[in-house]
């Protein structure tokens, strides 16, 4: 196993990224991570895939749940006890989480990592210790509660390249562990299933290339202020900024991961002070707002066809894991809705999965006029 640090570029109280590179990218997710003046830890993302409907619904897994994981060659892989009950949302009808919180507010989520990618080669004498890419995230949120536990329980399993039916290949995933405490945490297997970990001091997450590319990267982009530019007098003509927003001068405009990267920690290091809780929740929807995509922006979208999806932006979520709120809302209707988990008995309730929306349809309230 390989540990980075990239403890060498924090303090950019700005925006930053990387120049953009030709990566394609199917999945086009964005994360951040907040904090409140309460200490309220808000942990966001955005999920993107505008070729089809992803089927995505909130997911219940109690405790002492049997789970037994998959093979590449069908045999049965990692079987495991839940030890913590999980609120997530799911995706292609997969037992498993894309984005989802424990009881203890550990948050997991898994991040689209194409060309960079490359799991654990698969050997049928570990079959009971393999299991797959999509796989991962529920076992890391049922068996553990912090960053240090989920770093050394990596090394007692093996995550091998399961095919994604839905895909058709074993999902190119990175994925992002957040806990209760705010230590946050990257996880790549990449150059054969070499594991790779990384810290998240800028705490913000897109998608390829590797992880310490962006933050390496970031040095692009230390220039940008949150400030905007003074007047400056040029042969005795006095010339000023057209208008707000000077400061931020340069910071990339599209949607390549590299400028998202740069974006998001740009928008969450300037994002406004906020009391924690919904106050903190409200701050990361509007920023994760920057990076909404429509169909037709998306990797594998076919315009010409009637996908009935309005907007590559499937669903964006924000998990309170100090207060164990799960929030989202979904390009089908942008209400809010949340998921409190001090109200789940994780012993007695059942598996579960509950749609994202009853009724997919935009919730309008009507004003009336007198």
């Amino acid at each position: 196993m390989k540990i980075k640090s990239s403890n060498c570029i924090l303090k950019i109280v700005s925006a930053l990224v990387l120049l953009s590179a030709p990566v394609k990218t199917a999945f086009a997710c964005t994360g951040i991570t907040l904090k409140g003046a309460d200490g309220s830890i808000v942990v966001a993302r955005t999920f993107e895939w505008g070729a089809f409907d992803f089927g995505s619904r909130v997911l219940v897994v109690p405790r002492d749940h049997e789970i037994v994981s998959h093979t590449p060659d069908g045999s049965p892989g990692l079987t495991y006890t839940t030890k913590y009950g999980v609120v997530g949302i799911d995706a292609a009808g997969e037992l498993g989480t894309a984005e989802g919180m424990n009881e203890e507010g550990l948050v997991v989520g898994a991040f689209y990592l194409p060309g960079f990618a490359e799991f654990q080669p698969y050997d049928k004498s570990t079959a009971d210790k393999s299991l797959g890419p999509t796989e991962l995230m529920l076992y890391l949120l049922s068996q553990f509660k912090t960053v240090e536990e989920v770093r050394k329980g990596l090394d007692k399993i093996r995550v091998v390249p399961v095919v994604l039916e839905a895909l058709g290949i074993a999902a190119p995933l990175h994925y992002r562990v957040v806990d209760s405490a705010g230590n946050h945490l990257i996880i790549e297997y990449i150059k054969g299933g070499e594991l790779t970990l990384f810290e998240a001091p800028l705490k913000v997450i897109t998608n390829s290339p590797t992880y310490d590319w962006h933050m390496n990267n970031v040095r692009n982009y230390i220039g940008l202020s949150s400030q905007g530019l003074p007047e400056k007098a040029i042969e005795g003509v006095s010339y000023g900024p057209f208008g707000a927003g000077s400061g931020m001068f340069g910071l990339p405009g599209d949607s390549t991961p590299p400028s998202r990267f740069i974006q998001a920690v740009a928008f969450a290091q300037t994002a406004r002070k906020t009391g924690g809780g919904i106050d903190t929740v409200n701050e990361a929807f509007r920023i994760l707002d920057h990076f909404n995509l429509g169909t037709s922006s998306a990797e594998g979208a076919d315009i010409s066809a009637d996908s009935k999806v309005p907007s590559a932006t499937q669903w964006t979520v924000a998990a309170d894991n100090k207060n164990r709120v799960f929030y989202y809302h979904t390009a089908w209707n942008r209400r809010v809705r949340s998921v409190d988990l001090n109200s789940i008995d994780f012993d007695t309730v059942k598996l579960q999965t509950i749609p994202l929306d009853k009724d997919r349809r935009q919730d309008i309230e009507e004003v009336s006029v007198k």
